[in-house]
């Protein structure tokens, strides 16, 4: 009897924890784009304006037209993609080599790759600015999509590595009975079967190299070669903060992520649970 008393109150909880979560998560996003859809003087109108009404689209406009932020989209796009295909290329060669090939200090290695990924970049950024400074890669592209693959390589390393392991060995040897090479094995037998961890380690990879500020203010400080983050940062001037185009540009920066999000999220959730039990 008290157990059935308490299952009605345990679902009303469950409930009540995830419209918790969800509010928690929606009303940040409400609110920016909401913001975003406001005129500037409604932005900041007493009492606080809920709805946005009329709906305007002048952030947006000042965004592109007034501080140039479709360069800066450009330049984003540019180095994550760069960075994301050289992480991807890498990273399957290399998840293939520690997940399927007898390898002695496989184990030493991994944690080593574990130790760099979670190295504070802080500590990094000067002795890589002298780096490229002596190579001449200060304000350039390849200036970000170096150090964004060497810091997210290793955690791509180890999703594909561990989801490499799940897959049965037998169409591998088949192929290899079959007279094809280690590089045609891994491209037409395992990477078809690794599609999730793929995926999950593209999508990690390229929200990662999109949202990244540090790097990108110290090693492009040219505004030719600024991406999103360093341009919505050094929005107006030190007297004037223009709080809706920031708000304009912050939407449209998160798009791509979401896109990206919602259109793999079941390969994403299949690679990261794969990951999670066979690591």
């Amino acid at each position: 009897m008290g157990a059935r008393r308490q299952r009605p109150l345990a679902r009303v909880g469950r409930w009540a924890t995830v419209a918790l979560v969800v509010v928690l998560i929606a009303a940040p996003l409400y609110w920016l784009l909401a913001s975003s859809l406001k005129t500037p003087v409604n932005i900041g109108a007493s009492p606080t304006q809920y709805i946005p009404n009329p709906i305007s689209l002048a952030n947006y406009q000042s965004a592109f037209v007034h501080y140039g932020f479709g360069r800066y989209v450009l330049n984003s796009v540019i180095v994550t993609l760069g960075a994301t295909a050289l992480v991807l290329v890498l990273g399957t060669l290399a998840g293939y080599a520690f997940g399927r090939l007898p390898m002695r200090g496989v184990a030493v290695v991994l944690v080593v790759l574990l130790m760099i990924s979670v190295f504070p970049e802080i500590a990094v950024v000067p002795p890589l600015y002298l780096v490229l400074r002596q190579l001449n890669w200060l304000n350039s592209y390849q200036a970000l999509i170096v150090p964004y693959t060497a810091f997210n390589l290793p955690f791509a390393v180890w999703i594909l590595r561990n989801y490499f392991l799940g897959i049965p060995h037998e169409m591998e040897e088949a192929a290899r009975v079959d007279g094809a090479s280690t590089l045609r094995t891994v491209w037409s037998v395992i990477l078809p079967q690794a599609l999730p961890g793929v995926f999950t380690a593209g999508i990690f990879t390229f929200t990662a190299c999109w949202t990244e500020f540090l790097m990108a203010l110290t090693f492009d400080s040219s505004n030719s070669y600024r991406t999103i983050p360093v341009g919505i940062a050094l929005f107006g001037s030190p007297t004037v903060i223009p709080f809706g185009t920031i708000f304009a540009a912050a939407v449209v920066a998160i798009v791509p992520i979401g896109i990206l999000v919602f259109v793999f999220r079941k390969w994403v959730v299949s690679g990261l649970t794969a990951g999670a039990v066979k690591g």
